[in-house]
């Protein structure tokens, strides 16, 4: 019997909570086993509950989901951290790529995206909304501070030009299936590449590994 995905709620509004949770809980490889008000009580409860993924709100009182998001991700075997937002804005897309998140979805995204958003970062990728991803890319160089002189991280010169081609596809967005396609080369090898990008780049997901790409100056928007 396969073992359900357990699933964290963080959300200020009870309704929202119950909301997510009744279209989680239909589902049979997932299970909401924490529900939290606030970021405080997630990172108090989180320490002595095991989850796999946790759906976090960004504004909340007491203790924000983005600073409870770089709290609880900064733990040993931390859950991956999906952000929850009704402001479709780069900035809080940025903060919480940089907080540790793996994924950020809008709030009024339809149920199958947030299952989806779910599965795919537990599966160790990672997601951003997809009402989101293109500004994000469009517009990260002028947002990202320091870019005039980018700093070029120490695992880039041990990309091989295959594995730099493979994270330009990631930056723009693309899948493994995509790239795949893009590159004519098989799925698996492209999984290949992604995994030793990650490793060389010391990226937690590929959303990170696309951020230290344009902070590096390595890939451009509408490059």
């Amino acid at each position: 019997m396969t073992v359900p995905i357990r699933v964290a709620l963080v959300d200020d509004q009870q309704l929202v909570r119950a909301g997510f949770a009744m279209v989680i809980d239909s589902q049979p490889d997932l299970e909401v086993v924490l529900e939290a008000g606030d970021g405080a009580e997630a990172v108090r409860r989180l320490a002595g509950t095991p989850v796999d993924v946790v759906l976090m709100d960004v504004r909340m009182p007491t203790m924000d989901g983005l600073t409870a998001t770089a709290r609880i991700t900064a733990g040993a075997a931390a859950p991956r951290v999906v952000v929850l937002t009704t402001f479709d804005l780069d900035e809080y897309v940025l903060a919480a790529i940089r907080a540790g998140a793996s994924g950020f979805l809008l709030k009024d995204a339809p149920p199958e995206e947030m299952l989806a958003a779910i599965r795919t970062v537990h599966a160790g990728d990672a997601v951003i909304a997809p009402s989101s991803t293109r500004r994000l890319l469009e517009h990260l160089v002028v947002t990202l501070p320091g870019l005039d002189a980018p700093a070029q991280h120490p695992g880039l010169a041990e990309l091989t030009d295959r594995e730099r081609e493979v994270l330009g596809e990631m930056a723009r967005g693309l899948s493994n299936t995509e790239i795949a396609r893009a590159l004519y080369v098989s799925e698996a090898t492209v999984k290949t590449h992604v995994g030793r990008v990650l490793s060389k780049l010391g990226a937690r997901d590929r959303v990170q590994a696309v951020v230290t790409a344009y902070e590096s100056g390595v890939v451009h928007p509408r490059s």
